[in-house]
């Protein structure tokens, strides 16, 4: 469905994006992933024909944006950073507006209107001028825009951007909702939504593609994945750094680190951890509140990437046990 070619944006001697290359097909969600200023933004205005490539291009469903770019917009919906609406205009005049452009007559143009407003729950508003909404109801307003038009493609910056818990829900399993038909793809700097709604995820840093997978497959570059964190209880008189020494000697175990009351296990390569722990555990009586098999986390993925460093540093205070690596 998308066929992205060396695509390239420069501004005098700065280049926002570096010759990226990736294919999205049909019934992907793609999570469109980077740092500030990484090039997300650019990437998406040119792959909608609103940013003319410097160099590259991107064939979307079989048309080129640089020599069909209508014809590439009217297979688009664009939610744009930042949703820009005629303020003067009510959410039901701004969508017909928008209908009418796309070339949709009355009655089409009506239901598609309906629909749309009850897909994002726009009724309550639906007659007021759009600059006297909340941010987060111009968010849904410019998804509505978006979807107006049933598109077979749909790219969205930052879609829940400025919405509460509640109405990234919704838009959530809207977006999830959509998928089953068409090709998505989502730009957010919230890493939790790429685990909820995407099926694959590219992450850009320097305007340069730098990681490819599944947010699954992101998750296990994690140096956490597999890892075993528990939480000794403050009241059983038991020292964090006393049940730290104790693991770190396991055989299973690549090194310890301690966070407060939390001791972090890391495993050393594909091994039973989590059984490990809990056999020692059981052996000395510890009286912990939690434990838990860590999947992995996706920000310390997404800053060991982005950042370019081997592995991302601990945060807080941490201890590190390193018997085994120091007699080796």
């Amino acid at each position: 469905m998308i066929e992205v070619q060396a695509l390239t944006r420069r501004y005098g001697f700065f280049t926002a994006v570096d010759h990226l290359s990736f294919n999205v097909t049909a019934g992907e969600v793609l999570g469109f992933l980077g740092p500030n200023g990484a090039g997300k933004s650019t990437s998406m205005k040119m792959l909608t024909g609103f940013l003319a490539p410097s160099s590259g291009t991107a064939i979307i469903n079989g048309h080129d944006i640089r020599s069909e770019r209508i014809a590439v917009q009217r297979l688009i919906g664009y939610l744009p950073e930042g949703a820009p609406l005629y303020g003067e205009m009510t959410v039901t005049q701004m969508l017909k507006f928008a209908g009418q452009i796309r070339g949709m007559n009355g009655a089409e143009c009506q239901r598609a209107v309906d629909q749309a407003i009850e897909r994002l729950n726009l009724q309550k508003v639906r007659h007021q001028p759009t600059d006297t909404l909340s941010k987060g109801f111009k968010r849904r307003v410019g998804l509505a825009l978006a979807i107006l038009h049933n598109p077979k493609v749909l790219v969205m910056d930052e879609p829940t951007d400025g919405l509460d818990p509640n109405q990234k829900h919704e838009v959530r399993n809207l977006i999830q909702e959509m998928a089953a038909d068409r090709t998505i793809i989502v730009s957010t700097h919230i890493l939790e939504e790429v685990e909820a709604v995407c099926s694959r995820a590219i992450i850009i840093a320097g305007g340069k593609l730098v990681a490819d997978d599944t947010p699954a497959g992101l998750i296990r570059r994690s140096r956490f994945h597999n890892a075993v964190s528990l939480s000794v209880a403050e009241d059983s008189g038991l020292d964090a750094r006393q049940v730290a020494s104790i693991l770190s000697e396991l055989p299973e175990a690549a090194n310890v680190e301690v966070n407060g009351v939390e001791v972090t296990v890391f495993p050393d390569g594909d091994v039973d951890l989590l059984s490990a722990v809990n056999n020692k555990r059981d052996e000395h009586h510890w009286q912990v509140k939690s434990m838990r098999l860590e999947a992995g986390r996706m920000d310390e993925v997404f800053r060991q990437i982005t950042l370019g460093s081997g592995q991302a540093a601990p945060t807080g205070a941490s201890q590190q046990n390193n018997n085994k690596q120091e007699a080796a």
